[in-house]
């Protein structure tokens, strides 16, 4: 059984609960668009899916299909357990911020995940001391053998989807991020919408 599909409006965030066994299907459905995403355990926001320690236990720096994702504490928290894109998914960059826009040359607010994420949570009565760095899903950023990188716009396609299963009650937040300055939301620079369901 399903919930009924949900959207993440372009430069926005949203956040849900999920029970141990649950998993949640995100949907990349324009094929441009970075869908940051983080995962708390529900009895204790300050264990969380780190990408530093996912790095040290998986040995890469990109998940597959069928390995588990784990938390600042070393322990399982979510499954990647389907993807029908081409398994890009960037574990190195930090959610971008108001300071990351100034950077780029903002000089007025700009949306961002690090806002998105404290937003999300806060509609469902949460918070978190922290933003830690996320699951950046299709965010293309290829790493030259010299350790720089670059970039790149998603290889995802529209419809493309990934499934995280639950390995403890735990809350997953996601940013359809407002990136519109350099093309990882495509090679318009334009944010748009991705959806999500809840699978039982």
């Amino acid at each position: 059984m399903t919930n009924v599909l949900q959207v993440i409006p372009a430069r926005q965030g949203r956040a849900v609960r999920l029970q141990a066994g649950q998993a949640i299907r995100i949907v990349n459905t324009h094929g441009t668009q970075v869908v940051d995403t983080w995962c708390f355990n529900a009895a204790d926001m300050g264990e969380f899916m780190s990408m530093e320690h996912l790095h040290a236990t998986l040995g890469s720096i990109f998940p597959v299909r069928g390995e588990p994702l784990f938390t600042n504490r070393r322990r399982p928290i979510l499954i990647l357990e389907e993807d029908t894109s081409p398994g890009r998914h960037d574990t190195v960059i930090a959610a971008c911020d108001v300071h990351r826009y100034a950077l780029l040359g903002c000089r007025d607010y700009h949306d961002n995940c690090t806002d998105n994420l404290h937003a999300a949570l806060r509609q469902i009565g949460l918070r978190s001391d922290e933003c830690p760095s996320p699951l950046n899903l299709w965010m293309n950023i290829p790493v030259a053998p010299d350790g720089r990188i670059t970039w790149g716009e998603p290889l995802s396609k529209p419809g493309d989807a990934v499934v995280l299963r639950a390995v403890m009650d735990c809350v997953v937040a996601m940013s359809a991020c407002p990136q519109d300055m350099i093309p990882i939301n495509g090679a318009d620079c334009r944010p748009v919408e991705a959806h999500y369901e809840v699978l039982t």
